[in-house]
């Protein structure tokens, strides 16, 4: 920035300025990097240091957020892949990774608004459904002060748009730039790896077994499942009340049959279920991949949450698909660059 007379701050150059030699070409070079830094600000989703959460608020970000409560694992991982630590001091009764999130503090929106004023957090962040089921407590914490936000990215450049929202909140803009194009230089690498398999194998992707349901088309699990070299059998699914779980039914499914080569579950919370239950639901066996015992669970955290653990999953899924695929290894560009301040952890 350039300083004005008083002491105040200017971003861009006065056209008052004595123009000393250089001088000129020394503001015309910081304009062209702010108007850079603007543009690329406002393609990531918010501008400058203003963003809107996915509810609608609009926040002014005038310095980044120091005491967070998160009340999704999905943010609390992500806070932790950029860099936090100490910062946070409150997470969901859910959290299972990274392993020092279970050391943290839990707060669930089933608490009393006082346990949340005695933490004195500075942001507390959410997701949309809990906005919905939750608003008095909500609008209580608004209320004291607190700074409420609500993220829930649903595809691959929302997840981009999200990271780099979160870096802006908390003073991490360079280490959410470098998770962004690690994990994009990544994908990259699995694209190429699968791109001359044929044929390709078809899946079908299921999400809630005993209501038989899949994933939407446009979910992050069948862009995991397309990513890995994969063909969704269920492009006619259609998601549920905005979710990126689509009703589809047994019906459907046994239309399909003869194509499923490879029968993937989600396995979690959401779907408890074994691939002897697949196996022996009534009528599956007359799916290909039950004949051929090709039915695989893969563990829900890694194909439903926004976080790099995506890319794991993409993985895990390409190696079921093509077993004799070679794969790179992923590039620590996941990682945040260490703070040579803080020594090196064994």
């Amino acid at each position: 920035m350039f300083h004005e007379p008083g002491g105040k701050e200017s971003l861009f150059c006065s056209p008052c300025q004595d123009i000393r030699p250089g001088f000129l070409r020394r503001c015309l070079i910081h304009t062209a990097w702010m108007l850079i830094y603007l543009a690329a600000s406002v393609a990531g989703g918010f501008c400058a240091d203003m963003i809107t959460d996915d509810m609608g608020r609009k926040i002014t970000v005038k310095a980044p957020f120091t005491r967070i409560i998160s009340l999704y694992p999905g943010h609390t991982e992500n806070l932790f892949s950029l860099g936090l630590d100490s910062e946070i001091i409150g997470v969901s009764p859910s959290e299972t990774y990274p392993e020092k999130a279970l050391s943290k503090p839990v707060f669930s929106y089933h608490d009393d608004l006082e346990k949340f004023l005695a933490a004195r957090p500075d942001l507390v962040l959410i997701r949309p459904m809990i906005d919905r089921g939750y608003a008095r407590l909500l609008a209580n914490l608004e209320k004291n002060g607190i700074t409420v936000i609500s993220l829930q990215p649903g595809n691959l450049d929302e997840i981009y748009r999200y990271w780099q929202t979160l870096g802006v909140l908390i003073g991490k803009e360079a280490e959410s730039g470098r998770l962004v194009a690690g994990f994009k230089e990544s994908l990259e690498s699995i694209r190429e790896s699968v791109r001359k398999i044929s044929p390709r194998k078809k899946v079908y992707f299921e999400a809630i077994h005993d209501r038989m349901k899949t994933f939407s088309p446009d979910s992050m699990a069948i862009f995991a499942v397309e990513t890995a070299g994969g063909i969704n059998i269920a492009t006619d699914a259609e998601p549920v009340r905005g979710t990126n779980i689509a009703a589809y039914g047994k019906e459907r499914i046994l239309s399909h049959a003869a194509e499923i080569d490879v029968f993937l579950a989600q396995s979690g919370p959401m779907n408890h279920v074994t691939v002897e239950t697949i196996q022996n639901e009534p009528g599956f066996s007359v799916i290909r991949a039950v004949q051929t015992r090709q039915i695989y669970l893969i563990d829900e955290v890694l194909v439903s949450r926004p976080t790099v653990r995506l890319f794991e999953g993409i993985r895990t899924i390409a190696k079921i698909l093509y077993p004799d695929l070679m794969l790179r290894a992923h590039a620590s560009v996941f990682l945040p660059t260490p703070d040579p301040s803080k020594g090196v952890s064994d």
